[in-house]
């Protein structure tokens, strides 16, 4: 099977064509062009800047991911897009490209939940068997899950305020680090001492698997005025601190994940890491440890296919068509769209 993927929902747009065949999955291309510039003055995603930037760069994306498969059209199976979660702006630029595509060349439309593109990502670079347990953590979304299948996802927790990215970019912002925030505290945190201040550590050893990062937020910023004029080193610190906080929150959450997934399914694992947060190092080594630790394994897809990209949507159309899934071309955008609330494609109902 031969699919095209589009991608739209936030400040990427991207583009890409995967295939699977006896041989395996391939990315034949997967092109993004990032707005980073774009929103980099206002500190966070304008939704208007974003949707007419799309507007501006899909058409010629989507010629040259073709044009970098080696392919025309006539010789996809379908077409897949992003149709939410996401800013609704964005998400109709990229699904009602993706429809005017299918239409005029007779091709299937799959909709496509944005995370259910990470959440299977895994199935595409590490050819993984179901079921899997899924720590999701993005800008937008911070959620454990059981993987049972395509549509298949039950939910053993979520976050009760802020995502973890949200957390990343609004603390890169009180220290001053720039856009995007997960990088830049990385960065920062390399040359800090993660003990130097005592941040809290919320709902850790707390029953259930729920997550919170508000309160962190508020610390560092207390903190931070009690530094007064921070010098580098100290926001440096308080980078370091932040992303330990963050990481110990992660892993105590997930470990009791994996507690509740081999009670209910027998297995150890695999622990699957996606999203854009998933790119962070010190939070995929802590990670790894847990689930090596808990006899099982971790799955992390490479950097490049953790942040939005379009390979991992074209990968979960791919996966839907299989199951007999084609949507209409009334679908509608979905800003929000839970993935345990992902219906089930038709052949599977």
């Amino acid at each position: 099977m031969l699919v095209l993927g589009i991608e739209t929902s936030c400040d990427e747009t991207a583009a890409a064509v995967v295939s699977d065949a006896a041989a395996g999955p391939r990315i034949r291309a997967n092109l993004v062009f990032s707005q980073l510039e774009e929103h980099r003055p206002f500190g966070g995603v304008v939704p208007e800047i974003a949707a007419r930037s799309h507007l501006e760069k899909i058409d010629g994306l989507v010629a040259e991911a073709m044009a970098q498969a080696g392919i025309g059209f006539a010789a996809l199976d379908g077409v897949a897009a992003t149709t939410g979660p996401g800013l609704i702006g964005g998400v109709m630029v990229g699904m009602m490209t993706a429809k005017a595509i299918a239409a005029v060349h007779g091709k299937p439309f799959v909709a496509v939940n944005h995370l259910e593109g990470h959440a299977l990502t895994a199935r595409l670079t590490d050819d993984l068997d179901f079921p899997y347990l899924l720590l999701l953590v993005s800008g937008g979304h911070c959620q454990l899950l059981a993987v049972e299948g395509v549509g298949r996802y039950r939910r053993y927790g979520g976050t009760i305020d802020d995502a973890v990215g949200e957390a990343f970019d609004k603390t890169a912002k009180l220290l001053g680090l720039g856009y995007p925030g997960g990088p830049a505290v990385e960065r920062a945190a390399a040359d800090g001492d993660p003990a130097r201040f005592a941040l809290p550590r919320p709902l850790l050893g707390r029953p259930g698997c729920d997550f919170s990062f508000s309160g962190l937020k508020t610390a560092v910023r207390h903190a931070l005025e009690g530094l007064g004029a921070a010098s580098a080193q100290g926001r440096a610190d308080l980078a370091a601190g932040f992303q330990a906080a963050v990481a110990a929150v992660l892993a105590d959450r997930t470990a009791r994940a994996l507690e509740r997934f081999r009670a209910e399914t027998g297995r150890a694992g695999p622990l699957v890491v996606a999203g854009g947060v998933a790119a962070n190092a010190t939070l995929r080594a802590r990670l790894a440890a847990l689930a090596e630790d808990r006899g099982g394994r971790l799955v992390a897809p490479p950097p490049a296919l953790c942040t939005d990209n379009a390979a991992m949507i074209a990968w979960a159309g791919l996966e839907r068509l299989r199951l007999g899934a084609d949507d209409s071309l009334d679908f509608p955008a979905r800003p929000r769209w839970p993935l345990d609330e992902l219906a089930p494609p038709r052949a599977a109902a």
